[in-house]
């Protein structure tokens, strides 16, 4: 039997505001223990909520980036359940009627073996506000475990996607292409590995052919694309080998165990009235006028698919490159910097995906730690397009520049990295080389190329890698009659 897979995702994005999402606590990243646990997050008798307006904005925001309908009146509900790390025993949500209604995300995933790569609409079914749990600590005092609550109230968007994705890979590109529109549009820092992003990864498997959904399995907090992937790949092997041996699957969470790439049960999993959702009585229902909407809207920033579009029509680039310059605001803004600073916008392209993209993830660095500027690859590229230094010269700018030996044309300078560009100069290096290799001369004459390529290597050689490379073809071309 041929088995499809049927994925869906869950993500609980950490929203980039200074304070919690119900009270004027710290959300700062790395405090001592309990030293950000307020009384509202403690659940101190008598203490109120008071809803944080910037994550508000950050919700609308995220609705008017993937195209979706913002409720004009929303309602935060009472999701109960006990755990240590939650002392109120509720988590406040939404339920019933979310911020963020109905959207989509375009993804472009990469081509796998023989499947080409291929554009997919993923359906957002909702994204709604809610407040972050504590965080229980096994081991930091040998056999006891320990409970933060640093975290707990920091506001969170969960967005939530209909089952439309049918191998890791479109989950990946999903989550992917999520990652970097909620830091784009500025709501979300993204690093997950303070838990900013995290994702929940609901699986089943149906024979092929099917519309009837299978019984899901959420894998919990996966925190790197490359666990998710793993995660995923080994979770549909388990279901399918499960079924086909004649198994039942029972609805579940599960985690991810990176050291083996194996998923294991956790607890059955819950539905929705288990929680006993009810509309927070202390709160009141939260209202968004088309105000609201057309003020944050002036403050974002053009949105990726806007400016690949915008990269395409005015720079002239191919539809790959635009999308690959745009996969972070401040990639996006290091190239426009470097064209507004007089380079052309192919080379630049190039550059900024080749050279420095490759330097920034070998030392692990974003593109805003680059010690390299904008202008100053502008002015490397100049020098490279007005003929001043050649290709592999510019290959020595670039590294001197990047360790800080001072600006492109006192390194060429210092270095002697001045390409000759005199005719009569390299004339009489070529005359020289053609008198010194007759016979190369001769196998060139008798219809070997190989040997035209030789010559030329003879001459670059004579000249210490400053001749014109182009200039050097063209003139033995001529004294060879070719």
């Amino acid at each position: 039997m041929e088995w499809e897979v049927v994925i869906g995702l869950e993500t609980h994005t950490q929203l980039q505001t200074k304070t919690k999402i119900f009270s004027g606590a710290s959300t700062a990243f790395g405090s001592e223990p309990n030293t950000q646990a307020c009384e509202v997050s403690l659940a101190f008798p008598g203490v109120l909520p008071v809803l944080n307006k910037e994550a508000v904005n950050c919700a609308i925001k995220f609705g008017l980036a993937v195209n979706a309908q913002i409720t004009p009146r929303s309602v935060f509900a009472r999701k109960n359940y006990f755990y240590p790390d939650l002392p109120k025993g509720y988590q406040i949500s939404q339920y019933e009627l979310p911020v963020v209604g109905k959207g989509m995300i375009t993804i472009q995933v990469p081509a796998v073996g023989k499947n080409p790569a291929y554009e997919k609409v993923v359906n957002i079914t909702r994204a709604h506000l809610e407040e972050d749990a504590g965080k229980s600590v096994h081991g930091a005092v040998e056999g006891m475990s320990g409970i933060d609550l640093n975290r707990a109230g920091t506001p969170l968007l969960e967005i939530v996607t209909e089952p439309d994705m049918r191998s890791a890979a479109e989950a990946v590109a999903y989550a992917k292409k999520l990652h970097e529109l909620v830091q784009w549009i500025g709501i979300c820092d993204g690093n997950m590995q303070e838990g900013s992003f995290r994702c929940d990864v609901n699986v089943s498997v149906r024979p092929k052919g099917t519309d009837k959904l299978g019984t899901r399995r959420e894998i919990k907090n996966l925190n790197s694309f490359k666990f998710m992937q793993q995660a995923i790949e080994f979770e549909t092997r388990w279901q399918i080998e499960t079924l086909e041996d004649g198994g039942t699957i029972s609805q579940a969470t599960v985690l991810f165990n990176p050291d083996t790439g194996e998923t294991r049960a956790m607890r059955s999993k819950e539905e929705a009235n288990d929680y006993r959702y009810f509309p927070d009585p202390d709160l009141l229902p939260l209202e968004i006028t088309e105000a609201d909407k057309d003020r944050v809207r002036a403050q974002m920033p053009e949105l990726p698919e806007a400016m690949k579009a915008r990269f395409e029509a005015d720079f002239g680039l191919t539809s790959y490159d635009a999308a690959s310059l745009t996969s972070s605001l401040d990639l996006a803004n290091y190239f426009v910097a470097t064209v507004h600073a007089g380079a052309d916008a192919k080379p630049a392209a190039n550059w900024v995906m080749g050279a420095v993209s490759a330097k920034l993830n070998a030392e692990e660095k974003s593109i805003a730690q680059s010690p390299l500027t904008a202008v100053q690859l502008a002015s490397l590229i100049k020098r490279i397009m007005d003929n001043t230094i050649s290709n592999n010269a510019a290959k020595q700018v670039f590294e001197a520049l990047w360790n800080g030996e001072g600006g492109v044309d006192a390194i060429i300078e210092a270095k002697g990295l001045k390409q000759v560009s005199d005719t009569g100069a390299i004339e009489a290096i070529i005359d020289e080389v053609l008198a010194a290799n007759a016979a190369m001369v001769e196998e060139f004459k008798a219809g070997k190329e190989k040997a035209f390529n030789a010559l030329v290597g003879q001459a670059m050689k004579a000249s210490k890698g400053k001749a014109n490379p182009a200039q050097v073809n063209e003139m033995l071309k001529k004294k060879l009659g070719a």
